[in-house]
């Protein structure tokens, strides 16, 4: 049995090396190694358990269950919320889970109101804990979404915004994390100034967008691979029917994902991709079976 450190070491190296042939020079009993075969790592986002815990999200006491899930699935890997990295034994609860399920944590996603400049500090030492716990257990990815006003912000509130994040690029770097931003839809309200905005005054930033929430800001998915897929390093998946509601497995809706997948071949995508599960209602399977439904409808399109 590898021990806590040497564990995380191995992770994090299978998580950097991910697409690549050098996997096989890792120990043949790697469990990991078959998924880094020429496509996309496909992970789980745990919304769907998350969601039940109103209202910081924390599912830290189902996660045996979340791991679990996943691994039935057949599923890549995990990715969390950031919650359940302000415990102080994240960490080592992580570990114990990556071990026993064989599951890598692929990265976290982030949320806070990272235009309100008073609070800068204090999100910056967040996001410090946040990422260096990550980094610990192995995951390489910060899905960031920079806040909702609830309105347009100002300029002076976009400029803060944007120095915000290139702070939080500066600490991601330190820890071998790749940052990129996850949208919702008040980034693309406004004629998607927040979103456009923040590419300008951080051009160097990488994008990690939410396919379904551009479909509910009005935006075309398959636009915004042709415009802005050369910056796309992850992207999260997800399905609605022709009401707006979400269907409870991906690929039981109304999204083109045929037409997504295209235009995703066209750019060579090799990023990296979450499914996020969201239900209208309460799930009429259990939520094991709609990921494993989803899971082999995206491998099935995709070809992941």
């Amino acid at each position: 049995m590898q021990n806590h450190s040497s564990r995380r070491h191995f992770i994090r190296q299978a998580g950097c090396l991910a697409g690549t042939a050098l996997l096989s020079s890792l120990n043949s009993n790697n469990v990991f190694a078959k998924h880094y075969s020429n496509k996309v790592f496909l992970a789980g986002h745990l919304w769907a358990y998350a969601s039940r815990y109103p209202p910081n999200w924390d599912c830290t006491p189902i996660l045996d269950t979340v791991f679990s899930d996943m691994k039935y699935a057949g599923l890549d890997g995990i990715e969390i919320m950031e919650a359940l990295l302000h415990h102080d034994d994240a960490v080592q609860r992580f570990d114990d889970l990556i071990g026993k399920y064989k599951m890598p944590v692929i990265g976290t996603s982030y949320y806070n109101d990272m235009w309100d400049g008073s609070r800068q500090n204090e999100i910056l030492a967040d996001v410090e804990l946040t990422v260096s716990r990550l980094h610990e257990i192995g995951g390489t990815m910060l899905g960031i979404s920079v806040g909702d006003a609830k309105r347009k912000k100002t300029e002076e509130e976009l400029e803060v915004q944007a120095e915000t994040l290139k702070k939080i690029m500066a600490i991601c770097s330190k820890y071998d994390v790749q940052p990129n931003l996850h949208n919702h839809t008040y980034e693309m309200a406004y004629d998607m100034v927040d979103f456009k905005s923040n590419i300008s005054k951080v051009p160097e930033i990488k994008l990690g967008p939410d396919l379904n929430w551009l479909v509910r800001s009005g935006v075309d998915p398959v636009w915004f691979i042709n415009t802005y897929g050369h910056r796309m390093v992850f992207l999260h998946i997800r399905d609605q029917d022709a009401a707006g509601k979400w269907t409870e497995t991906v690929g039981s809706g109304t999204t083109n994902f045929k037409a997504i997948a295209d235009a995703l071949k066209k750019i060579n995508y090799n990023g990296k991709a979450a499914i996020e599960l969201a239900f209208d209602s309460p799930p009429k399977n259990e939520v094991r079976e709609d990921f494993k439904i989803s899971r082999e409808y995206v491998q099935k399109v995709f070809g992941w």
